[in-house]
């Protein structure tokens, strides 16, 4: 699943090619996804020009210059891509559109000389039509925590988050409503570098590490961005260019192989809670 690197891309992505154009249609190819797509709902965006494009967490709003906005969570699978009026394919804002199976387009916008298109395979993204005033209040966004890149996500506001908890600190960081954004990949990672254990205790993390927490959360969530992303599978920015932040991983999907660590003799380990890896050093990480 994205994380926020990758979702940010495809927000800068989409605001490069779609900023400041106006809709000519939007047809439904196949409505099926997390939740159908509401076909009344978004015929209604014809003719209305894009403002604005932003991400919140893992989430994507696309505003009109009247009070419609466009709610996208990419799930595991979804991606945009653009064709031409005559059809060929051009720079895709999320995974290379070489891999494109065209059965799984979900909807088409269609900008002038130009259509965006959604595919998604897994069918857990979603796109809904929304009010701008109802942003705030919405299901998917109402109950979400700081976003880690802010000013607001800083020592006070994660030791409040973290003090008394019994969940282990990659949990606590995993949760949407005390982090927004943050997933497995990232979390593996910061935790490796703070040198703490990924099932430690939220209580038990002491002043010095929450501070290193967020230093390193920021950090990383920018290179990563710079990076172009992690390229897990199939993941290409809208340059066709595959993500590089994997170049930089410690602990991620490095089972069984030695710390980077000069000075640690660990492996990296791995372990399952709740369906999702844990990748850890044997050593270091305490």
């Amino acid at each position: 699943m994205p994380e926020l690197p990758e979702v940010e891309i495809t927000k800068r992505s989409l605001s490069k090619q779609i900023l400041r154009k106006k809709v000519s249609s939007v047809t439904i190819i196949n409505p099926e996804l997390r939740y159908n797509i509401n076909k009344e709902k978004l015929t209604l965006l014809k003719g209305k020009i894009i403002k604005k494009i932003i991400r919140r967490s893992k989430y994507i709003l696309i505003f009109f210059n009247d009070t419609n906005v466009l709610l996208i969570h990419l799930g595991m699978t979804g991606r945009f891509y653009y064709t031409k009026t005559n059809g060929r394919k051009f720079n895709t804002s999320f995974y290379n559109n070489t891999n494109i199976i065209n059965k799984h387009d979900h909807l088409k916008i269609k900008f002038g000389k130009f259509s965006l298109i959604y595919n998604d395979v897994r069918k857990f993204g979603f796109i809904k039509r929304i009010q701008k005033k109802n942003v705030v209040t919405s299901n998917h966004l109402s109950r979400l925590g700081c976003e880690p890149l802010s000013n607001k996500f800083c020592f006070n506001y994660l030791k409040s988050k973290i003090l008394n908890k019994k969940s282990s600190i990659k949990n606590l960081l995993m949760n949407q409503s005390i982090v927004a954004g943050l997933g497995n990949i990232y979390v593996n990672e910061t935790l490796y570098f703070c040198k703490i254990h990924p099932e430690k205790k939220g209580y038990k993390i002491v002043d010095k590490d929450i501070r290193k927490l967020i230093s390193v959360i920021k950090k990383i969530l920018k290179n990563a961005i710079i990076a172009g992303g992690s390229t897990i599978k199939n993941y290409h920015n809208s340059e066709g260019k595959k993500g590089s932040y994997q170049k930089n991983f410690h602990v991620y999907d490095r089972e069984g192989k030695k710390c980077l660590r000069i000075s640690c003799k660990g492996k990296i380990r791995r372990i399952k809670r709740s369906g999702r890896s844990i990748f850890y050093c044997s050593k270091c990480q305490t």
